[in-house]
């Protein structure tokens, strides 16, 4: 689904005193320029200031977004992130850890992965979190979402409740869980086990929040939680749903006056209309994200914004506007990280930069350059972010499709051989159609033997249910 900081709140988080440490006898803001010039010493752009180091010291950014890491290892080589104060990245994936306001014990009461994401439809695993949180008018259906079994009881349902901050937790883990096993493995095995978790955030939302900050936090993470559904449905060919998902998110943003949520619920409806073959639909999706982003002070959203415009463009063959809105994302990218990023963008760093714009050459139909801006996504996320499994073996497989067309069987039937080494990781139907296009474009070269090695072992994959 990808940088930006990662976060907590003042109110949950502890202070960073090995970083503090590393300070030593420098100001805040002596401190900050020389973050800024180890950053100019490897080609990264960050704003770091006094504030961000601050904030940093207070713990309130659980982990630096992928420019700032860089930079902190380049300053501190031979130290990991942990051993500078930050959190594993695994921990803080997503929104909700920049959200947070719960205290550490209603942090640590948030309920686990299986509470959330049942393994199976008729899960029976009951999390005491969201027992809680489903008494009064909407237990029946919050506990009929999860696949609970037996009824509740009278008294239960006779003592209405509002939600607080940790069921708000609840929801902002669910976010997170789902972004970072997509991140990993892909949407295909993911999209039906998270439909419950998503009703369920709306049945906190109908039961009520006892206070303002409360409510906010569920109209956001529930927002956020229906388009990291819809993505799922989105990357798994279910189109209808994932339109129907970004519907909800959007509805809820404007419902909330949400313009950050309202942002990232176009930003995906722009990408869904260009794939389902809505290309001027995707260009005014994009346009009305680039507007509701504007005050949210983040040149990186809106260089993820002005590339959205940019693929719908390419598909609509309008190459003018097309390398006008490529022009202003990588200008925009240029100017490097913020504090201002939103959580969700983690995933896109050079690597998506370099991937949205082969598919904005694909488009077009210059595959030799397409091919080129796929190969270098490819090698960035593998060497920059390898644990984005389904990213690398969508850029690679975008590279071979790409290579198929401009006329290089062995190069392209060698990334697909790649591909489907990663497809035991990762289960996406949008990659999957893509190795199928390749195959279709690869068989007149058949009796190349590396292209047969290939078009044997796609012919052996299983087949999508």
């Amino acid at each position: 689904m990808a940088s930006s900081p990662m976060t907590s709140s003042a109110g949950s988080s502890r202070p960073n005193l090995a970083f503090r440490q590393l300070r030593g006898q420098l100001s805040p803001g002596e401190f900050a320029a020389t973050v800024r010039r180890a950053a100019r010493d490897i080609g990264e752009r960050v704003s770091c200031d006094a504030r961000y180091i601050g904030r940093v010291e207070a713990g309130e950014i659980r982990c630096p977004n992928y420019a700032y890491e860089r930079v902190f290892l380049h300053l501190f080589p031979g130290r990991t992130l942990t051993d500078l104060g930050f959190a594993p990245r695994e921990t803080v994936r997503g929104r909700g850890a920049r959200a947070s306001t719960g205290t550490p014990s209603a942090q640590r009461s948030v309920p686990p992965l299986n509470a959330l994401l049942p393994a199976q439809h008729s899960s029976t695993e009951e999390s005491d979190v969201l027992r809680r949180a489903f008494i009064g008018s909407t237990a029946t259906a919050a506990a009929a979402s999860l696949g609970l079994t037996g009824p509740l009881s009278p008294e239960a349902a006779a003592a209405p409740r509002r939600v607080g901050g940790t069921e708000a937790s609840a929801v902002e883990e669910a976010v997170r869980r789902i972004r970072l096993l997509d991140d990993r493995h892909g949407a295909d095995g993911l999209y039906r086990r998270a439909s419950a978790p998503l009703r369920t955030a709306y049945a906190l939302l109908d039961a009520g929040a006892a206070r303002q900050s409360t409510s906010d936090r569920l109209h956001a993470g529930a927002g956020e939680l229906a388009i990291s559904v819809g993505w799922l449905a989105h990357d798994s060919g279910r189109f209808d749903d994932a339109r129907s998902h970004y519907a909800e998110a959007l509805a809820t943003a404007r419902m909330a006056g949400d313009a950050a949520l309202e942002a990232h619920a176009f930003c995906n409806m722009s990408f869904l209309a260009r794939d389902a073959g809505r290309p001027r639909e995707a260009v005014r999706a994009a346009q009305a994200a680039q507007r509701s982003a504007r005050e949210q002070g983040s040149a990186r959203l809106l260089s993820l914004l002005s590339m959205r415009e940019a693929g719908a463009f390419a598909v609509l063959g309008d190459r003018a506007g097309c390398e006008q809105s490529l022009a202003r994302a990588q200008a925009l990218f240029g100017r490097g990280a913020a504090d201002e990023d939103p959580e969700w963008m983690s995933f896109y760093n050079e690597a998506e930069l370099e991937g949205l714009e082969a598919q904005c050459w694909s488009a077009l139909g210059h595959w030799a350059r397409a091919a080129r801006h796929a190969q270098r996504a490819a090698h960035v996320a593998e060497t920059r972010t390898p644990h984005f499994t389904r990213n690398i073996a969508l850029y690679t497989a975008e590279s071979a499709d790409d290579l198929a067309r401009a006329g290089r069987p062995d190069e392209a039937a060698e990334a697909g051989r790649r591909v489907l080494e990663l497809l035991g990781e990762v289960q996406s139907s949008r990659i999957q159609s893509i190795l199928a296009t390749t195959a279709r474009v690869l068989l007149p070269h058949r009796r190349n033997p590396s292209v047969t090695a290939f078009l044997d072992r796609h012919a052996g994959l299983p087949r999508p249910v």
